[in-house]
């Protein structure tokens, strides 16, 4: 029978190498509101580890406890992952637990100049990320979703009319409109009209969800009315726009959400908070060597975190930090990259010891 492992396992069989409260309030910037985030070390069974189901690693439903296998530590490590490489340099008064082997593992061992893409990159992406939350929350998108008909325009004189007001204008119907390609004019058709219903015109659309408009056939002689144009490429972006803003509204979360809305700057101020601390820890890193979990600029993230700057002002303030992270990395005398063979051969000896 095959062995269930998770949070459960460990615990019970004494598997659990390092245990830490980590997030917000091993940082210093947590609220009364803050949860307690768990994360740590764990180590399988020698049976388990050299079978065919390895384990990286473990959590609870709502992730808010997770435990990584040692090997997918170290691996983490040498990759200078934020997440991982701070459990190392945990506040004491933070750490649960902690095996006397996690001894072995030093900071020096793993810090390079990586932590200039994986601190400060992440956190330029998250400031894209926040442009693109800005932009959510400043132009919301209606639940009715547009149709191709709303992307169909009408020459009309000298300019356009929308083939909507042209419609009802002549009080015609979308249904009875024979469309037919013209040749080296992209997205524009010649416009016939059966008044009979009776020629088999397909329409402009036959269903809402319709991504392109109908080509119909026209009897000889049929009567070329007008052209219409379809903004496919506007359509387009239009329903990937739309598709991406209600996959947001889905998955968001809401306590989160209103509270940007109450401090009306229009961007998410929690991810944001942790934007600035994640440069500052870049510019410290590549420029000491050191990485300073506990933060004592409380003060100032936490204004950030309620929303008490502009949207502006905070992207101005992020772009000159990302340079600070760019001159210290230039500067740095940090190894490039970690000591592969080093931190190999340091997890065999761990492995060793443990199984033996």
């Amino acid at each position: 029978m095959k062995t269930k492992i998770d949070i459960a396992f460990i615990r019970e069989n004494n598997l659990i190498l390092l245990e830490c409260i980590s997030g917000s309030r091993a940082y210093n910037l947590d609220v009364p509101t803050s949860d307690t985030d768990i994360k740590g070390v764990f180590y399988l069974p020698k049976a388990l580890f050299y079978g065919l189901d390895y384990i990286p690693q473990i959590s609870n439903e709502t992730n808010d406890i997770v435990f990584y296998e040692l090997g997918r530590f170290i691996e983490l490590l040498s990759k200078n992952n934020p997440n991982i490489l701070e459990l190392l340099e945990t506040p004491k008064d933070k750490v649960i637990y902690q095996h006397p082997i996690m001894q072995k593992l030093a900071t020096s061992d793993f810090i390079s100049k990586k932590c200039k893409d994986t601190f400060g990159g992440y956190a330029f992406t998250q400031v894209r990320k926040a442009r693109g939350l800005n932009k959510k929350i400043v132009n919301p998108m209606s639940k009715d979703k547009k149709t191709v008909i709303d992307f169909c325009y009408i020459l009309k004189d000298s300019g356009s009319t929308s083939l909507s007001k042209w419609l009802q204008d002549l009080e015609k119907e979308q249904e009875q409109i024979g469309l037919v390609k013209i040749d080296h004019f992209k997205d524009t058709y010649g416009l016939y009209y059966d008044d009979t219903a009776t020629l088999g015109y397909k329409g402009v659309m036959k269903k809402e969800s319709a991504n392109t408009v109908l080509l119909s056939s026209t009897p000889k002689g049929a009567k070329l009315l007008t052209h219409l144009h379809f903004n496919q490429d506007g359509y387009t972006k239009y329903c990937k726009d739309y598709n991406e803003y209600w996959a947001w509204v889905d998955k968001r979360n809401e306590s989160r959400y209103e509270n940007n809305i109450q401090h009306g700057k229009n961007y998410d101020s929690k991810n944001m908070m942790h934007t600035f601390r994640l440069l500052d820890m870049a510019e410290e890193i590549l420029a000491t060597g050191k990485i300073n979990v506990w933060r004592t600029n409380r003060e100032e993230l936490l204004k950030i975190r309620n929303g008490e700057w502009q949207y502006d002002e905070l992207i101005k303030l992020a772009e000159a930090k990302m340079q600070a992270v760019e001159a210290a990395f230039k500067s740095s005398t940090l190894q490039e990259e970690p000591n592969y063979s080093k931190i190999e051969n340091l997890l065999v000896d761990m492995r060793r010891r443990l199984y033996d």
